[in-house]
Parts: structure tokens; C-alpha cells; sequence
């Protein structure tokens, strides 16, 4: 009886032990891997969260980050916002040409991270802390070289670390665009993003119409403004022949 009992419980921690592996939330997509409706990815230290989500009071499902721990679940942002899912079937996962694609079904295409003549050997997807998407090339070494990351691509919400603005090298402008509704976030009527004119200043639009501008910066703050120091956020501005951009960090950020 002795001899069943412990074989019993060595079966049992087996189990327990396998799941604990099979569920454990991982930060990586490799190209064996993908990622269907009802599973996820989390970032490193458990502060975002990948998978597919229908906003409110819509039955439409979409892939999408979310901060991991705040209730309700907040969405910061869309891949698909133009081309939503009506079933549960979408499938995530890197292509034969490398790059990220979505699938609805068996072969239709809703939502693609689209690089032209790529020509890595191991690509890997990332959900990073920062809550930044990341492509990248395993084989070359370099951790924080990306073939394409989604701050590059904004929806409606700005991170810490993420760029508000120009590469003017490729031409990328970064900008915010408002959900067209709760329940709808297929890109809405307000934008928000850099005025090229100098000095560098935000501007809100609805359409092409300017509705609201920030005062100007003056490189260290805004000017015009008789606030107190912010203890939460530390605002930065990159002005040179290559970059136009805003960005803030966070104080006592741990990502």
C-alpha cells in the first residue's frame, strides 16, 4: 500500500509540475509557435498581456495588448483595427517570410507586420515590459536591434519610452488615433501628434482641423506653463537632422 500511495503522489506531482510548464505565461513567439484565441502572451515581469479581446458591448474579436494586472482591462493596443475577426479562429504566428501575420481562418490575412525582403535566420516575436511588440533576429546577437516594433505603430495610447513623432529618415510619422467608439476601435475622427513647425509643439485634430496645440518646448519644459515639477514622468525632446520626436520616462521605472 505504501509502495501505491507514493507512486500515487509521484504521478500527481508529475502532473502538477507538467502543468506548471505547459501554462506558464512566456514573453516569446517563436516560428513553431502560435498564438490562437483563448491563450496569450505576458510580458517578462507580468505588466502586459497579448492575445485577441472584443471591446464592450461588440461580439467582434481583435488581437491586442493590455496592461496584465488593471481591471477593467485596459486595451493600449489594436493590430487588426480595420479588419476585425467575427469568430474565434484568428491565429497569430511568423510566417515563412518572417514576418508576424494574423490569419483568420485557414488562409485569410487580417492583419500584417508587412517588411519587404527580409532575410533573417530566426526571427522571434517579443512582448516586452515597456509594453512594446518587437520582431527581431535571433541569429545576429543583437537583443535591441528590431526589424519592426509596434511603438512604431500607435493606436490611442502613449507609453512610457514610446516615440511621439518623426524618423525622418524613412519618413514615419507616430501619432495617436482615437477608437471610433467603446466599441469600435477602427481608427475614430481625433488625432493626436507632432507639429513640425519649430519650436516642437503636440497637436490635437479632428480631421484636419487643429482644435487644441501645446504650449512649445523650450527644452526643458513647456513654456507657458506654471506647473509644478512632475515627479512621475520625465519629458524628453529629440530635435536633429534625423529624428523629430516627444518621449517621457517614468521615475523609478523597474522594466
Amino acid at each position: 500500500m505504501r509502495v501505491v500511495s507514493y507512486a500515487v503522489v509521484g504521478y500527481s506531482l508529475a502532473l502538477t509540475l507538467a502543468y506548471k510548464v505547459i501554462s506558464m505565461p512566456t514573453d516569446t513567439l517563436s516560428p513553431s509557435q502560435s498564438i490562437i484565441d483563448g491563450k496569450t502572451l505576458v510580458s517578462a515581469k507580468e505588466k502586459f498581456q497579448l492575445g485577441f479581446f472584443s471591446p464592450n458591448n461588440s461580439n467582434n474579436r481583435y488581437l491586442g495588448i493590455w496592461y496584465y494586472n488593471i481591471k477593467p482591462q485596459t486595451i493600449v493596443w489594436v493590430a487588426n483595427r480595420n479588419y476585425p475577426l467575427n469568430d474565434s479562429s484568428g491565429t497569430m504566428k511568423i510566417g515563412g517570410d518572417g514576418n508576424l501575420i494574423l490569419f483568420h481562418h485557414i488562409e485569410s490575412v487580417a492583419w500584417s507586420t508587412n517588411i519587404k525582403n527580409m532575410s533573417s535566420k530566426i526571427i522571434v516575436a517579443q512582448l516586452q515590459d515597456s509594453g512594446n511588440l518587437v520582431l527581431r533576429d535571433e541569429s545576429n546577437g543583437f537583443k535591441e536591434s528590431y526589424l519592426w516594433q509596434r511603438f512604431d505603430h500607435p493606436s490611442d495610447t502613449w507609453l512610457a519610452g514610446m516615440k511621439l513623432g518623426w524618423d525622418l529618415r524613412i519618413g514615419l510619422n507616430r501619432y495617436l488615433t482615437s477608437w471610433k467608439s467603446e466599441d469600435d476601435p477602427s481608427p475614430g475622427e481625433f488625432t493626436c501628434g507632432l507639429d513640425r513647425k519649430a519650436p516642437p509643439h503636440l497637436v490635437l485634430r479632428k480631421g484636419s482641423v487643429k482644435i487644441f496645440r501645446s504650449a512649445t518646448w523650450d527644452g526643458v519644459r513647456f513654456r507657458g506653463l506654471s506647473v509644478s515639477p512632475d515627479l512621475t514622468i520625465i519629458p524628453k525632446v529629440i530635435s536633429n537632422l534625423e529624428e523629430l520626436y516627444f518621449e517621457y520616462g517614468l521615475y523609478n521605472d523597474e522594466s
